[in-house]
């Protein structure tokens, strides 16, 4: 485990917006990708203290499938400093729903990769139904599949959120279609992207990622009002010697961003997009 303290001390109330918890007392889904890694919340708790971070989404990961079970528990653990977001299958009844967003669920997850259980067909009228709740959708797409699917993504009502910048799996010149599609979908007004999770598309690596700098750049010079940050604790894509310095990656933060984009993504804005 990472002992550094980030060089840059980050403001009160920042938020880490997306991070999971697997605890062995819970049990797998069937539709579970692998064995659930390390991933207690006493050891984050750990994590969250030695970055100065006040709050927290709890993200439902792919070993519980729809059982939100272990999410909801870590949310209510943390109590007012944490909210979530539910994986769902879109055949809930209104009152599981409404259970949910009692218990701190601010979203639901819509992930197109191994693991997700919310088919296409479901989409758009569980983001409907979300909307009496004011639920957003996060969208873990695979990014270089955005211009074939950006037609159905806009025609969804309430807030967006794009996940892990894109989520292209290598890096993306600007002038590339996917990215265009992505650029739209920002300027449509509301489209947030979360910086997190660099590895997926990272091919120069950390601690730096040069090459994902540009496109954060057009997107600090886009929406600097609607990028959130995200550790993507304990980073369960990446073998344990693999995993990074979550202290680095806040801080690399510092050189990506001017100081009141920083303050705008790791306060402001989550605050106001997750209800703290």
């Amino acid at each position: 485990m990472q002992d550094t303290r980030p060089k840059h001390p980050v403001p009160p109330g920042t938020c880490d917006c997306h991070m999971h918890v697997y605890d062995p007392a819970y049990p797998l889904s069937p539709t579970a990708i692998g064995a659930a890694p390390p991933g207690l919340l006493r050891d984050y708790l750990k994590v969250r203290v030695r970055l100065g971070i006040a709050r927290s989404v709890v993200v439902q990961p792919t070993a519980y499938g729809a059982d939100n079970s272990c999410t909801l528990a870590a949310v209510d653990a943390m109590g007012a400093s944490a909210r979530g977001v539910a994986m769902v299958t879109g055949d809930e009844p209104d009152g599981e729903l409404e259970r949910l967003s009692l218990a701190g669920i601010r979203g639901f997850r819509f992930r197109t990769f191994p693991g997700g259980v919310l088919p296409w067909e479901n989409l758009a009228s569980l983001a409907a139904r979300a909307q009496e709740y004011d639920w957003f959708t996060d969208i873990e797409i695979d990014g270089r599949t955005l211009p074939e699917h950006e037609a159905a993504i806009t025609r969804l009502p309430g807030k967006l959120v794009i996940d892990h910048i894109g989520k292209f799996l290598e890096p993306m010149p600007l002038e590339h279609p996917a990215v265009a599609a992505l650029m739209r979908l920002v300027g449509g007004g509301r489209t947030y992207v979360k910086i997190s999770s660099p590895y997926d598309s990272s091919r120069s690596g950390p601690p730096d990622y040069a090459d994902l700098a540009p496109l954060v750049s057009l997107l600090v010079r886009s929406a600097p009002e609607r990028l959130i940050w995200a550790s993507n604790w304990p980073h369960s894509a990446l073998a344990e010697g693999q995993r990074p310095d979550d202290a680095a990656w806040l801080d690399l933060m510092s050189e990506w961003m001017p100081e009141d984009v920083r303050r705008k993504m790791f306060v402001d804005t989550p605050a106001a997009l997750f209800g703290f």
